[in-house]
């Protein structure tokens, strides 16, 4: 049987310090993004803030997908 997408993310969120940091930061940062979106009227310094933290968040999320990519176990055949 193969191990889904959610039960593998759950492994390592259980035994990966590493993944564990990466997804915490993720959501970290989805936070603040949707912090600096609520604003109606954002500064200047707001609006670079949010475009660098949403290309930092797009990174991690990509890190993460290569972390669970590299831990995905061979299926058998």
């Amino acid at each position: 049987m193969e191990i889904t997408q959610e039960e593998l993310k759950a492994q390592l969120m259980q035994h990966s310090e590493e993944f564990r940091h990466m997804v915490e930061q993720h959501a970290d940062l989805k936070k603040r993004v949707h912090e600096l979106e609520a604003k109606a009227h954002p500064s200047e310094d707001e609006q670079l803030e949010e475009a660098r933290l949403k290309k930092l968040k797009l990174q991690i999320k990509d890190q993460i997908t290569d972390y669970l990519n590299r831990h995905r176990p061979e299926p058998v055949v």
